[in-house]
């Protein structure tokens, strides 16, 4: 008798478990190890989004207990999402004449905004290049398939912190960083990308495609090499050339294991952190500052833990709420073929 078959057998001579609940608490150490790594610091970022923490008061007790009881910090309720949301002035003007001023904290929702336009553009680019490069890497014209399928993986191996320093010296403003090497080979002015508000947005939509591109192609070669070649076949005889065939074929039939890939990776690229911030901290002057650098700047750039932990409650709920709303309109939490 195995030590599995031992220990269950003991458990069932409990009085008061039935023989269903046994399974049960072979879970609990999952539980309690998910509870302790998972759980409890969101727990603990929820309650610092209530108080007023900052160094000063969180850290102001002797012992560890101190600090997981929120030190000298003092409940405020609502207040720092009262700050994130409107805890700011805005003036809208039309035609040179103030119209009105708006409690709006300005900087919040330029945050909020320039995020969810990254994640329309990145994921947007990332589709549109793992699509391409999997019709490529399948193509039955193509040779040196398994070698280049080997390549495509190459960026999933290195550190993130190493490839984004590489596309942030590829990106460089100076003369001799890459981009503005090749834009004077081709005889243009070179540009400040890291100064500019919109070229340090398209360095950032880049430098994330590359990162996200091997997981999307592995996802959609797995579906492309799944579509029966019945049908390609049938839309030949039919006379439809290639971009029909893509278009009415092949699109439809890897469109579920595609959505669910671009779904995951929009969420990622909502969290995106390291690319703004090793690049220029969200810059120039905080304008391209994704909410999760925002949150954390505010918690460790200007002490303002309660606030930051606000934001990040916030952010995770947005997260959550795009997740759930994904998945239950694309029906992914069903079967395959239903």
């Amino acid at each position: 008798m195995s030590t599995v078959s031992r220990v269950a057998r003991r458990v069932e001579e409990i009085p008061f478990l039935e023989r269903r609940d046994v399974s049960l608490l072979f879970v609990l150490p999952g539980l309690f190890v998910f509870s302790t790594f998972m759980l409890f610091p969101v727990l603990y970022l929820i309650g610092i989004s209530f108080t007023n923490a900052e160094p000063a008061n969180l850290f102001a007790g002797e012992s560890a207990l101190a600090v997981l009881t929120f030190g000298e910090a003092e409940f405020i309720g609502l207040e720092n999402y009262l700050d994130v949301f409107f805890g700011g002035t805005f003036t809208l003007v039309l035609f040179g004449e103030r119209l009105a001023t708006l409690p709006i904290n300005t900087q919040f929702w330029n945050s909020f905004g320039i995020t969810w336009l990254f994640v329309a553009t990145s994921v947007t680019l990332k589709l549109a290049l793992s699509i391409g490069i999997a019709l490529v890497v399948t193509g039955d014209r193509v040779r040196g398939k398994r070698f280049m399928r080997s390549l495509i993986i190459l960026p999933m191996g290195l550190p993130a912190i190493f490839t984004i320093t590489v596309w942030r010296g590829i990106f460089s403003s100076a003369e001799f960083g890459l981009a503005n090497q090749v834009l004077s080979s081709l005889g243009m002015d070179t540009v400040s990308w890291l100064s500019e508000r919109w070229m340090a947005f398209l360095a950032y939509n880049v430098t994330e495609a590359w990162l996200a591109y091997p997981f999307m192609v592995i996802i959609t070669v797995s579906a492309l090499q799944d579509v029966p070649d019945e049908l390609h076949e049938a839309a030949m005889v039919d006379g439809a050339n290639y971009v029909s065939r893509f278009l009415h074929v092949t699109l439809p039939s890897i469109k579920r294991p595609v959505l669910f890939a671009a779904i995951l990776t929009a969420a990622a690229s909502f969290q995106q952190f390291l690319i703004p911030y090793v690049f220029n901290e969200g810059g120039p002057a905080r304008q391209n500052e994704l909410v999760v650098v925002y949150g954390y700047r505010e918690a460790f750039s200007f002490a303002e833990y309660g606030q930051g932990a606000a934001i990040s409650i916030v952010a995770v709920v947005f997260i959550g709420t795009f997740m759930w709303l994904n998945v239950k309109r694309g029906k992914l939490a069903d079967g395959v073929n239903d």
